[in-house]
């Protein structure tokens, strides 16, 4: 165990050991805050999204510009086959004597894919009671967060990890525009749309391996875990998903499509919900039309759309990338007499997205009737940069 616990962590041996990582500077400024208060924090996303590069760079910080002890810092998978007979208590004990470090010193825990243990929030709630460390876990499905943290009511903090943006996208393809470069801009933007956020994705432009990420998810954390014999139509219907990505959709015109019953369609939409495959947007108003309305779906990232799709519909992907980054802001579509606009935000912020093309007659003549006085029409890919630098931090 103590060879194990060295490769997990070799920082032990020498500080200045830590993989080439690219920064993702708006989530680590947030998470160096979130460090600073005395709770849980809960790194949730889809797979391979970068919670564990997250993890480590928040590590690499502590070390590098916080000035803590390296031994002062455990970092484990939950998911490693050679931990799965230890509690996370006998995790942290072990470590504790592998160091000999006392009860009493103040550690950090970054325990990667949490869900992973069973009565995972109970050991939580015991550490977090009884023990003098900092904890940051991560985990890739929704549900089980979600079922499971209300032993922890008022101890945890979650940050939902979203694929790359832009900026973040250019950074990782190692490409430095000038402003006199600004005319490139609308081409890369156009590649991003294509390619996506996906970080290993984006460095190594390889195909099988967001074909190989969907079935690792449909596979692993829906059709075993959910014991769903038939994974054919699981990924049959994802596909359906994808194709209707940026619209509202009917299950049961799903269901009918893939002669299933509307009850297994819906199910099977929450379970890709659940591990971040896709995201569901209400319709603003009351609360049984937010209930009762169909919902708008929209793909985990632009990448994997494109992939399963084919690169056209460029609005859609363009609308798709604007609701990611407000997501966080909970928002929802706007209907009024068949006529949609596309991002309402708690009656604060309305939002057209409209891909070098313009509103309809009937479209503007709605959005300039809402009384609203944070309005924005996005158009292109200029107007998206400066949109984003005026939205509010992530949760």
């Amino acid at each position: 165990m103590t060879n194990l616990f060295y490769r997990y962590n070799p920082w032990w041996d020498d500080d200045t050991t830590f993989p080439n990582l690219f920064p993702r500077k708006i989530i680590s400024t947030k998470l160096l805050k979130m460090l600073k208060s005395d709770q849980i924090i809960f790194l949730t996303g889809l797979r391979r999204v970068g919670k564990t590069s997250i993890m480590k760079l928040l590590i690499q910080e502590l070390i590098t510009n916080s000035k803590v002890e390296p031994r002062d810092i455990l970092y484990v998978s939950l998911d490693d086959y050679l931990l799965s007979k230890l509690s996370i208590l006998d995790i942290v004990d072990e470590y504790r004597n592998i160091l000999k470090i006392g009860v009493d010193r103040f550690v950090y825990l970054f325990l990667d894919e949490i869900t992973y243990k069973d009565n995972y929030e109970l050991q939580l709630k015991n550490l977090y009671d009884s023990h003098n460390v900092k904890v940051v876990s991560s985990s890739s499905s929704a549900s089980l967060l979600k079922e499971r943290k209300y032993h922890l009511t008022g101890r945890h903090s979650t940050l939902e990890i979203q694929p790359l943006n832009f900026d973040e996208y250019l950074l990782f393809k190692g490409i430095s525009l000038k402003k006199r470069d600004n005319n490139l801009l609308a081409g890369y933007f156009e590649d991003f749309l294509e390619t996506g956020g996906i970080p290993q994705y984006v460095l190594k432009n390889d195909l099988g391996y967001i074909k190989d990420l969907v079935d690792d998810i449909i596979q692993k954390d829906i059709s075993s875990k959910y014991n769903i014999k038939n994974d054919i139509v699981l990924k049959d219907m994802f596909l359906l998903l994808m194709e209707r990505s940026g619209k509202v959709f009917s299950i049961n015109k799903i269901a009918n499509i893939l002669k299933i019953s509307p009850d297994s369609a819906r199910r099977y939409v929450e379970l890709f919900r659940e591990t971040y495959l896709i995201h569901l947007m209400e319709r603003e108003g009351k609360t049984n039309e937010r209930i009762l309305s169909a919902k708008k779906i929209y793909a985990c990232d632009v990448g994997v759309r494109s992939l399963f799709t084919g690169f056209r519909d460029k609005g859609s992907l363009f609308e798709n990338y604007v609701y990611l980054a407000i997501k966080h802001l909970n928002p929802r579509y706007f209907y009024e007499k068949g006529i949609e606009l596309d991002f309402i935000i708690k009656n604060k912020m309305l939002i057209e997205v409209k891909y070098d093309s313009i509103m309809n007659e009937k479209q503007k003549q709605l959005f300039d009737k809402i009384k609203i006085k944070n309005k924005h029409e996005i158009n292109n890919i200029f107007q998206l940069l400066e949109f984003e630098k005026k939205l509010p931090a992530r949760l």
